[in-house]
């Protein structure tokens, strides 16, 4: 619960500027971890939004966040798998607008594992 934590304010309120912060501090063996496999990845991701929307987040703000991991990711970490290298590749072909669409889809992807 941690990470939500950093990430939505004592008013319940998205805080979007503090994924990248939120990020930088979780434990880089556990993100090699979360990171090595595809399958854990959606797991974890899975856990992840099944606990924002405990705290109320909807659809468009999972999305928004989902938004901004990626392109964390896609900006400060190597894919570790060939999953990871096709969304990589895939995050910087898109558009923003694309980007969004695919955010949307990660999210349903995950919830599908939960």
């Amino acid at each position: 619960m941690s990470e939500i934590n950093h990430v939505v304010d004592k008013d319940g309120e998205l805080a979007l500027g503090k994924v990248d912060q939120a990020l930088d501090r979780m434990d880089s063996g556990k993100k090699d971890e979360i990171l090595q496999n595809f399958s854990e990845f959606k797991s974890y991701l899975a856990k992840r939004i099944e606990l924002a929307e405990t705290v109320g987040l909807n659809e468009e703000q999972l999305a928004l966040v989902a938004q901004k991991i990626a392109g964390y990711l896609a900006k400060h970490e190597e894919p570790r798998n060939r999953e990871e290298k096709l969304l990589q590749e895939l995050w910087k072909v898109g558009s923003e607008e694309e980007q969004h669409k695919l955010s949307h889809l990660l999210v349903k992807l995950a919830q599908s594992e939960g």
